[in-house]
This record gives structure tokens, C-alpha cells and sequence, in this order.
């Protein structure tokens, strides 16, 4: 088991890098997409919560990550002693269509395998990613966490319709016409995530890199009036039975699986990591459930971190853990001291199972 780290695009530099290190990660899990990009109701300096016009606009859709590009990314990460552990998830820009089965989907689709072609050749393992058409919304900030720190959390459904032109929460066509995404149903959804795996996971298998589906965020059954995926824990294994490749792998997000109203994280863990299904792991951790959580400090809330990471050690889990979301401490850098200390716990945790403690 390996300790990682997540940083958003505007962080990949020295700096960051330098942060990752020091807090004893050894591998990154980077997100090339611009959540930020233009999106008026986000701060640079926390994860990305926006508003119900989104987060804000998706990339160039001409403009594919190059080769070039994600080496010089992966040459960055060696030169401070880290290792490229995945990319986590795909602009909207470049495969809104296969979300929407709209009319540019077949090119979208060679989009895709282009895209783990460079991942493969540049040596990138995993891309994790999220078939979401809603995406992550409807999530509010609050002193939610011990000390009255700030962190996210939820209260109330969401289900504004979604405005033409967005796709999982990020405007891909700002000249859409006025209107919203016409509903669709669970089959439906279902339907075009297997058509994408069909289509896809032959080249992820040459290419050598692992797809790794992330659950919806948050886990209700419908957001903005659109179906969800995987929502309750049970559809990860629906996921794995669509196609038996090695490749076909799980982003586990322990925060939202803890957030589901059924099942139980710990078991759902232990299941598929046990299977060799999980590619790699957020940790942290929640009070409630969808829709009335609260996000908090790793060692305090409704999951045991520590047990996690034991099933993970139990299992001969061999991939990258890292803290996806952690509170802003109340000092003069609330996002760093907030990933430090659940960092060093996860640390601190890691070596002792390592040493058989």
C-alpha cells in the first residue's frame, strides 16, 4: 500500500510537489482538468464546490493531452521523488458526447482511447474517472468539522434541471440554446456506460492502463433530476460483471460509500479489494448520509480510517491511498494544515501496519 497525494491542475508545480514530499507521499494522483476554469464560485485555495451554473467551462475540445505535455508532468513528479499514480478524470470537452450519446460520440470515443494511448506510452497507470452526468452538486460548506472547521457537506437533494450545454457540472458549450438536458433514464445511463466500456477497454488493455470508475458524489439516486450510476454499493459489482478485464478496476471513494443509505463500507471494501478490483482509494471521512452529511477530520466521524486501511493491508493492496478532501484548519494556510493532518495520519497508520503493528 502506497501513500498518495491529489492535486487539482493549477498545483502541479514545485511547490506543491515539494508539499506532497514532505508529507511522506511517495506516489500523485493528478487531475488535468481546470475545475476552475472561469467558474465564478470557486476558490483556487479548496476542492471545487460551484453553484448551479457549474463549476465552470471545460477545456478546448481540439486540444487532447500530449504526449509531450504528460511527460514533462511525470519528469516534474520524478525530479522530487515522486511516481505518477493516475490521472483523475476525463474533460468534458473531450467526451461530453459518450455522457450524453450525443452526435460527436463516435469521434469522442476515439478521443478516449487516444488519450490512454499517451497514458500508456508516457507510462501512466490508471485514469480514474466519473460517468456522471450531473456530477458533483449541490454541496455547501460549513465549521462542520471538530474546532468549528471548515468542510463540505450536503443538506437537501438537489434537482434543478441541468442547462443545456453542461455535463457533469462543468460548461462544455457556452452557446447552447436556452433550456435544460432532457431526462434520461437508469437503463439509459447504464446502457452508454456499457457501450463505453465495450467500446474502450481493448485499448485500455493495450495500453496497459486501468479505467478506475468512481461512485457518484453525492450517492442519491437522481441529482439535477438525471440518473446516477453508481450509487448504492451494490452497483460496483454490476460494474464489474458488464466486463471481466483486469482493467475494469474501482475508484473507491470510502467518504462516498460511507455516504450511501444501504450496505456497509467496510464490507464492500473488503469484497473488492479482496477481488483485486479497487485500482486506488480516497479516504476521508463523513458524519450522515446522503443527502444530510457532513464532511470531517479522518479520525473523527462515522467510518473507522484506521480499520480501512487495515482491510486494504489484509488484502495485499498494493495501489495509492490518498485524502481527497480534508477541512481547512484555522490558520494561515487552512488547506495545507488541513492535508497535513490527515496525511500524517494516514501515515502514521500506513507504517505501523507495514511494520505489523
Amino acid at each position: 500500500m502506497k501513500l498518495g497525494f491529489g492535486l487539482y491542475k493549477h498545483m502541479l508545480n514545485d511547490e506543491h510537489y515539494r508539499f506532497a514530499r514532505q508529507c511522506g507521499a511517495t506516489h500523485v494522483v493528478v487531475h488535468l482538468v481546470d475545475y476552475f476554469n472561469q467558474g465564478g464560485s470557486n476558490s483556487r485555495t479548496d476542492q471545487p464546490l460551484g453553484d448551479l451554473h457549474g463549476w465552470g467551462h471545460a477545456g478546448d475540445p481540439e486540444e487532447l493531452w500530449s504526449v509531450a505535455e504528460l511527460a514533462n508532468i511525470r519528469a516534474d513528479l520524478q525530479r522530487h521523488g515522486l511516481e505518477w499514480a493516475a490521472v483523475e478524470n476525463f474533460d468534458p470537452a473531450h467526451w461530453h458526447d459518450i455522457l450524453l450519446d450525443g452526435p460527436r460520440r463516435d469521434q469522442q470515443i476515439e478521443n478516449v482511447k487516444t488519450l490512454l494511448r499517451r497514458l500508456g506510452e508516457v507510462g501512466v497507470p490508471v485514469m480514474g474517472y466519473n460517468f456522471s452526468l450531473a456530477g458533483v452538486a449541490g454541496r455547501i460548506k460549513g465549521p462542520f468539522a471538530r474546532g468549528g472547521a471548515e468542510a463540505v457537506g450536503m443538506s437537501g437533494p438537489v434537482d434543478d434541471p441541468i442547462p443545456n450545454g453542461m455535463v457533469w457540472n462543468m460548461i462544455y458549450d457556452s452557446e447552447a440554446p436556452a433550456g435544460f438536458l432532457a431526462p434520461v433514464t437508469h437503463e439509459q445511463l447504464w446502457d452508454r456506460f456499457s457501450r463505453f466500456l465495450h467500446d474502450v477497454l481493448p485499448t485500455a488493455e493495450e495500453a496497459g492502463v486501468t479505467l478506475a470508475l468512481h461512485p457518484d458524489d453525492p450517492p442519491l439516486e437522481t441529482v439535477r433530476g438525471q440518473p446516477r450510476l453508481v450509487w448504492q454499493p451494490w452497483f460496483y459489482q454490476k460494474m464489474a460483471d458488464l466486463h471481466p478485464s483486469p482493467r475494469n478496476a474501482m475508484e473507491f471513494c470510502v467518504g462516498t460509500v460511507a455516504e450511501m443509505t444501504e450496505g456497509n463500507v467496510e464490507e464492500t471494501l473488503d469484497l473488492h479489494s479482496g477481488e483485486g478490483r479497487v485500482a486506488y482509494v480516497h479516504l476521508r471521512n463523513i458524519r450522515g448520509k446522503a443527502p444530510d452529511y457532513r464532511e470531517t477530520f479522518i479520525d473523527e466521524g462515522d467510518v473507522d480510517a484506521g480499520r480501512i486501511l487495515e482491510i486494504l493491508h489484509c488484502n495485499g493492496f498494493e495501489g495509492v491511498v490518498i485524502p481527497d478532501h480534508a477541512p481547512a484548519m484555522s490558520c494561515d494556510a487552512p488547506w495545507h494544515a488541513g492535508m497535513a493532518f490527515a496525511m500524517g495520519y494516514m501515515k502514521a497508520k500506513i507504517d505501523a501496519l507495514s511494520a505489523g503493528g
